[in-house]
């Protein structure tokens, strides 16, 4: 499984390239908080930090602005893919950019049934976003499942991008379930590179170390 950064802060991707983050998503909200006006510029600088998918999401509504939006974002870099929502729109704008070779990540999931459509209308990657169905007490890590087994079945190659990551343990959870990737906030990412034994660990060993008096 790869590690995306969910955000459009290039501090945070530069120190996630370090840690083994190889892709990005980005949404309006995240662009927004970086306080730029121009969208293009740093989807090409966060495409130029990371090896792998940069999701773009489109700005406008209603299936033909959306597939015009579209095209231009698609023709920032090589490495772009177009965000689209779960919508019945987006649907049919993802079914015009996927059949003219544009890559497209259906965003927003939160069925197995808007899953299945992505994939009839050739989506690249689907993101379920399963922290915020948790939120709601529903089972978000269920639906992974239920659409890595309807994937598998179908023989479908749409790539599953777990998005809402809230914590660790839905990291690894989605790992072992087989997604492609997991879209994550800085903040988890943080927390998957640390335990406190780990910090325990490494004072002790210090300290025995320095006890016999060798110069570190």
């Amino acid at each position: 499984m790869k590690l995306f950064l969910d955000t459009a802060d290039l501090t945070q991707i530069n120190q996630g390239v370090l840690w083994g983050v190889s892709g990005v998503t980005t949404n309006p909200t995240l662009v927004a908080a970086e306080g730029t006006g121009d969208y293009q510029s740093l989807v090409v600088a966060i495409c130029a930090a990371v090896p792998d998918e940069v999701s773009a999401e489109v700005t406008v509504e209603g299936a033909a602005d959306i597939v015009t939006q579209g095209r231009e974002i698609a023709s920032w870099h090589q490495n772009v893919i177009v965000k689209v929502p779960c919508t019945p729109d987006g649907f049919e704008a993802c079914k015009q950019l996927s059949g003219e070779g544009i890559r497209v990540n259906m965003t927003l999931c939160f069925s197995a049934s808007q899953a299945l459509l992505a994939a009839l209308c050739g989506a690249y990657f689907i993101s379920p976003f399963i922290g915020r169905l948790d939120d709601l007490g529903q089972d978000g890590l269920g639906l992974i499942s239920e659409i890595m087994d309807i994937y598998h079945k179908g023989s479908f190659q749409t790539r599953v991008l777990a998005a809402s990551i809230r914590h660790p343990l839905h990291v690894l959870r989605v790992a072992s379930l087989g997604v492609y990737a997991a879209t994550i906030p800085f903040k988890v990412l943080e927390q998957l590179t640390k335990h406190p034994l780990t910090d325990i660990g490494i004072t002790r060993f210090l300290a025995d170390w320095r006890s016999r008096g060798v110069a570190t």
